[in-house]
């Protein structure tokens, strides 16, 4: 494979940093942007996460801290260097903050990836893999869902609404322009951190994921986890979700590069996912089985804006693009908990004050 240079949107924040190792194992160039919106910065304004990528890959990355709704900003950085293709992960990803600040999402989520399309299309870029997301399907009408899984329909938010708007958007541009080769992935839910334990998820906005709450109660950090809906119509009623591990979806985005690269593909699009659906409780169980913790929780009521059930069919991604998850639910939990473990305080030690602007 040529080496070729591969600009990366949101690169410092959970999914973008672990990507960045693969894709520099995988011989990439790497130029990537973040505006720290959900990620840490450090004293002098460099991503800490890709501080630790650097450390596990010995490879260097260049990085601007830039802001996507600044079209400006994003044309200087594409005419300072010969970027082949994109992975766009940079959003907004919170369900429930989503349904408190609508236009935040809109704004950010879709303007940033038309600010970047435009660029794109003026620097003659035309290969993108897009981060999607499984909440394009709506409260799935069979299980698992495949890729031939109705979307836009029953979306229950507007997260979930950013990411279907853009799909929209991709599929009029490829098929507008026949230049443009672009994979859209849809995320299920990712979990885990690299098996170091030098990198992992540090949200800094108080919407968190479910995998940092857990381990903030088994650090004694908070008291209790709460647990929104026992009165879904699953075995224990929790919610139940695909979970796959943040590395497996890391491969996955190599494999759509490589595809992108061997073939023309327009627009396609793959579910990235275990195939498998696992409680809310059983999540927790497994977590407290692998670290020896013991988590108190409570159930209160359902979330507005979280869908019961669901979970992947993820084997066009294994036939397309010879991918397929390998890391089990035990490996997302004692990666995770070697990460918190070794990082108590995530990125930000003692010293290193929340200095930026966003808080």
């Amino acid at each position: 494979m040529s080496l070729s240079t591969v600009f990366v949107t949101g690169g410092a924040g959970y999914i973008g940093s672990h990507c960045i190792v693969e894709l520099l194992s995988a011989g990439y160039e790497v130029i990537v942007v973040d505006n720290f919106v959900n990620s840490v910065n450090g004293p002098d304004g460099e991503a800490m996460a890709l501080k630790r990528v650097e450390t596990i890959t010995g490879k260097s990355i260049t990085f601007y801290e830039c802001d996507l709704l600044d079209k400006g900003a994003l044309e200087e950085i594409f005419s300072k260097h010969k970027i082949d293709c994109v992975i766009h992960f940079a959003a907004i990803k919170s369900v429930g903050e989503s349904m408190e600040y609508p236009l935040l999402y809109y704004k950010n989520n879709l303007i940033g990836m038309l600010n970047l399309l435009e660029i794109m299309e003026q620097f003659s870029c035309y290969q993108l893999v897009f981060s999607s997301s499984c909440t394009v399907y709506g409260e799935p009408s069979f299980l698992p869902i495949t890729e031939e899984h109705s979307v836009g329909n029953s979306i229950t938010n507007v997260y979930g609404k950013t990411k279907y708007f853009i799909e929209e958007m991709l599929q009029d541009i490829t098929h507008a322009n026949k230049k443009w080769n672009i994979i859209a992935l849809r995320y299920f839910n990712p979990l885990g951190a690299h098996p170091s334990g030098l990198m992992g998820e540090d949200p800094i906005k108080p919407f968190a994921n479910i995998m940092p709450l857990i381990s903030q109660v088994a650090m004694g950090r908070l008291p209790v986890l709460t647990i929104f809906g026992g009165d879904y119509n699953t075995e224990d009623g929790t919610g139940v979700r695909d979970y796959i591990h943040v590395m497996d979806l890391a491969t996955g985005h190599v494999a759509a590069l490589s595809l992108l690269q061997k073939s023309h593909q327009n627009y396609k699009v793959y579910n990235l996912g275990t195939g498998e659906g696992v409680s809310v409780l059983q999540l927790v169980k497994t977590f407290e089985k692998v670290t020896g913790t013991t988590i108190p929780f409570k159930i209160v009521e359902r979330r507005e804006g979280d869908i019961s059930v669901m979970y992947a069919n993820a084997d066009l991604a294994e036939k397309e693009l010879g991918w397929k998850s390998k890391h089990t639910l035990e490996e997302m939990c004692t990666d995770f908990w070697r990460w918190q473990t070794m990082n108590p305080h995530g990125y930000r030690n003692k010293t290193t004050k929340m200095t930026n602007g966003h808080h």
